[in-house]
């Protein structure tokens, strides 16, 4: 069971946006030599007449890189819980080509799953979305994207093109904001770990699960507030006052300009943030009015071997179902 943590969290996972101004130890830049193994392994993919999704990791082999992709792995887990890899040469290669890479990269990290009920294993993050649609996603519009967690493990971001205008990517620690609530609210720590109903956990129905939960000595986070609003709503159970101002001051310590860090991901950049330790966002953006030329980004959910062990009140979410076949 999950306990309370009651001790401020320490280490490299309790970071502070403001704390790292000039720091970019978290940007890997690509070497010369990372991008030809890439480069290769696309190569071998291909003359196999193999196309995404229907190849193996052994299919895309990646020699010594490997290695380098596990230390980033444990820094997800154990170390900030983000990084950027930057570099990746995307305006040389075909669609095809870029999904077979970057496919080929979560299937060395660990096991990419699925985003939605139609399957797909890379989502397509794009204004193309109508926005006078209850039923649009955020992600598929150019607004404001509220600080949130995906349902995997980890997930990755792949800048194709940026935004005319706007578009910043921002992260924020989850322990920052656990030490801030223990050390000035702690009258609210218990309603973070009850369980709330949550919508849109590759579920039909919401479903309960805790904002925050500490088992075998890592904390874990869940949150997106328009999610457990709607979740509550569709099982008519409102939310309480105390409730609602525990979800108002977790929200005013996440917005706080000192906690973000906030960055441009550029094409060919690559982001990958652990949804258990870090919330993500996205700032508005003005497209530049062409399909072609308009901000485009490839998502990956990616479920890890080494992933924290997860309390059994706060349960594992590593995307949707294989879809039915028709037979």
């Amino acid at each position: 069971m999950s306990l309370i943590l009651k001790q401020a969290i320490t280490g490299p996972a309790a970071w502070k946006g403001a704390d790292m101004q000039g720091d970019t130890s978290w940007l890997h830049l690509l070497s010369a030599q990372a991008v030809a193994t890439l480069d290769a392994a696309l190569a071998h993919v291909k003359a196999q007449g193999l196309t995404f999704p229907n190849f193996s990791r052994e299919d895309f082999p990646i020699g010594d890189w490997a290695q380098a992709l596990k230390v980033h792995s444990d820094e997800l887990e154990n170390g900030r819980g983000f990084l950027v890899l930057r570099g990746l040469p995307v305006e040389r290669y075909s669609e095809e080509d870029i999904q077979i890479i970057y496919y080929g990269i979560g299937l060395h990290m660990g096991v990419p799953v699925r985003q939605n009920p139609k399957g797909d294993l890379l989502g397509v993050v794009m204004n193309v979305g109508d926005v006078t649609k209850k039923t649009t996603r955020v992600y598929e519009t150019n607004l404001y994207l509220p600080y949130h967690s995906d349902p995997s493990d980890v997930v990755g971001l792949l800048c194709l093109r940026k935004a005319k205008q706007g578009g910043l990517s921002s992260l924020v620690s989850v322990a920052a904001i656990y030490n801030e609530i223990l050390q000035k609210h702690p009258e609210y720590l218990g309603l973070y770990y009850r369980t709330w109903y949550f919508s849109h956990l590759c579920e039909d129905l919401p479903s309960l699960s805790p904002i925050f939960s500490h088992h075998q000595g890592k904390l874990s986070c869940r949150y997106l507030r328009q999610y457990i609003e709607l979740g509550h709503e569709i099982r008519n159970l409102p939310l309480s006052k105390v409730e609602i101002e525990a979800l108002d001051l977790f929200d005013d310590i996440m917005h706080r300009d000192d906690f973000r860090l906030s960055m441009m991901l550029e094409p060919g950049d690559l982001q990958f943030a652990n949804n258990y330790a870090v919330l993500h966002s996205r700032n508005e953006f003005e497209d530049h009015g062409v399909h072609e030329l308009n901000r485009k980004m490839l998502r990956l959910w990616v479920k890890m071997p080494n992933a924290r062990t997860l309390a059994p009140e706060f349960p594992g979410r590593n995307g949707f179902p294989a879809p039915a076949v028709l037979a």
